[in-house]
Formats: C-alpha cells, structure tokens, sequence
C-alpha cells in the first residue's frame, strides 16, 4: 500500500512538474485578459478574457475577421498598450512588472514588429531601412555593415540594398521591413497582418519567409492574418472571434 502510494505521489509530483514546466516554455502566456476602449453604451470589448500561449520557436497564426480583437491583442503582446485586467508574460517577463524605461528596452532589444503599411523610411535605401534599428543601438559600423548584408541576403534582396522603397514592389518591400524587425536579434516577431497589401501570391512567399525566419534565426512568429489559405504555413493556428480565443489547435 505504501508503495503504491509513494509511486502515485512520485507520479503526481512529476505530472506537476511537467505542467509547471509547459508554460514556462512558452514565449508568451495571455492570462485571462480584458481590453475596453471607451465607456459606458458606446464602450468596445476589444478583448473578453482572453487566455492563449505561444510556443517558443514556432510561427502561430491569429485568425479572426476585422474587428475580432487581433490587433488590440498584438499590441497588448507587444507591450504598446496596457490591458484593464489580466496577465501577459512575454519571454519569461510579466510586462505588468517592467517600468517604462524597461518596457522600452523590452520593445528596442526582445520585440520585432512588422506591420501591414511596411512602415519604411522613403529616402533611404533597403540597406539603410534594416540598418536603423542597429544604428539606434550604437552597433559598430563594420558589424552593422554584416549584419544587414546577412539579413538582406536571408529576405532574397542582396541585389537591391541600394534601392529606396519606391523603386521596390509591395512584396520586396514587406521583405525589407522583416529584415529590419529581425536587425536586433529578437526573440518574439509581432507581424499584424503582414500581407494585406500584398496579391496572393506574394501574400503566400511572404508566408513562407516568415516560416524560413522562424527556423533560421530562431525566433517565435506571432501572425495575424484573415487569409485562410496562409493558415497552412503555421505550428499553431489561434482565432479570436468578439474577442475571445475559439479555437487553439494545431495548423
């Protein structure tokens, strides 16, 4: 009986340790988390209680139609906004815990961000775009230099580092701006509808380049998108739906 016993506890305390084990491997834990803009009839439940995890080292996919909550969600993630209640712990760190000086470090240093509007500087080249966030960082030029070759290569646009974002189409512009969300290293890549702009197609090898970037460099892609045909491309497929996780499987 006693033996019995200890070898249900010893089973026990090794269930337990293994469920304490699984978050702690995650990237980003979403505990329970409410977002309300505005008040009284005209407020907007962005996010209802929303609870998900991202696996570190995978590219998941944020499903939901526009107005779901999945861009609210990403920049809760991110730490550009704040949530009205709940828990976000992203790499380890709860974001609630984090002063603002720390939050931004967290951001610059541990965060890339990719967005539907490409977001790149005009008057300068690609090279130049992907090297802004190492020149932020004070990187020694010659380092900086590799680095943005490396990256540009890794994109498919070492023949374009010259060209400014007006003389390269929607696709190798998007292309640029991942390099430069990669630039410092980080270990979670926020993307908010990264094809948006972009024809099916090229919707698709973007996609793919982000599957290519998770493996390569090593980091955990979180993707909102609306396009069911990318869903396929993901480790992990989570759908928001009024603000609230549905679904949660396996892509």
């Amino acid at each position: 009986m006693n033996g019995n016993n200890e070898a249900n506890g010893a089973t026990t305390t090794a269930g337990t340790a293994a469920a304490d084990a699984a978050p702690a491997q995650a990237m980003v834990l979403v505990e329970d988390v409410h977002r309300t803009y505005g008040t009284g009839a005209g407020a907007v439940h962005a996010l209802r209680g929303v609870t998900c995890r991202v696996p570190r080292g995978k590219l998941v996919a944020l499903r939901g139609r526009s107005g779901s909550g999945k861009t609210t969600l990403l920049n809760l993630i991110g730490g550009l906004d704040t949530p009205d209640s709940g828990r976000i712990t992203v790499d380890g760190t709860p974001l609630a815990d984090l002063g603002e000086n720390d939050l931004l470090a967290k951001r610059r240093d541990r965060i890339g961000f990719v967005f539907q509007s490409f977001g790149l500087i005009p008057i300068l080249s690609a090279a130049e775009n992907v090297g802004v966030p190492l020149r932020l960082r004070k990187v020694p030029p010659r380092e900086r230099e590799a680095r943005v070759a490396l990256l540009l290569s890794l994109v498919g646009l070492a023949d374009h580092a010259a060209q400014r974002p007006g003389e390269l189409s929607g696709g190798q512009q998007q292309r640029v701006a991942i390099a430069r969300a990669l630039a410092n290293r980080p270990a979670l890549l926020i993307a908010d509808e990264p094809t948006g702009q972009l024809d099916a197609e090229t919707g698709l090898e973007v996609m793919e380049l982000l599957r290519a970037v998770v493996r390569s460099e090593g980091v955990t892609a979180l993707v909102a998108t609306h396009d069911t045909t990318l869903l396929t491309l993901a480790d992990r497929v989570l759908e928001l739906d009024d603000g609230v996780v549905t679904v949660e499987g396996e892509g």
